[in-house]
């Protein structure tokens, strides 16, 4: 287990958080259901403005994104083109999905903790879990708190 280095502070991820922090625009939130009558303005809904980011990170300074890319995590309903959020400040448990660097190859897996080890579950039956040894070394950049997803381009 001394092969987990949870948070490491590497300063290429250092570098990435500080070049895509920037302030936000808060949206309104809608705090009811919408009337299927005549339209009406967006606000006549909203009580609060909110956050996007701090909606999904709790921490926007040690949050930034991720493009997943591939169909290892579609059982996780994680799928190729989602915008993962990953949050660099919390402690990573057993049953995270997170962001690992595996011998300098990133992957995002559901880290699962046991008596005997660790292991990078993935999120589809084609794939087999990937097992921590010691001939691995795994840094974990972050635990995807949040994934954000276009329906439409």
């Amino acid at each position: 287990m001394d092969k987990i280095d949870n948070h490491k502070q590497n300063q290429d991820a250092v570098n990435l958080i500080l070049l895509g922090y920037e302030t936000e625009t808060k949206l309104p939130l809608f705090s009811s259901y919408v009337k299927a009558g005549f339209p009406s303005p967006a606000e006549d809904y909203a009580e609060e403005r909110i956050s996007l980011l701090k909606f999904l990170s709790g921490n926007p300074t040690a949050t930034f994104y991720v493009l997943l890319e591939g169909d290892s995590m579609i059982d996780f309903h994680l799928f190729e083109g989602d915008l993962l959020v990953i949050d660099r400040s919390l402690e990573v448990r057993s049953g995270d999905i997170i962001l690992a660097n595996l011998d300098n190859e990133f992957t995002v897996k559901m880290l699962e903790i046991t008596e005997n080890g660790a292991r990078l579950v993935p999120g589809n039956k084609k794939y087999k879990p990937i097992v921590i040894n010691n001939n691995l070394e795994l840094l974990v950049w972050g635990v995807v708190r949040g994934i954000a997803r276009r329906f439409r381009k």
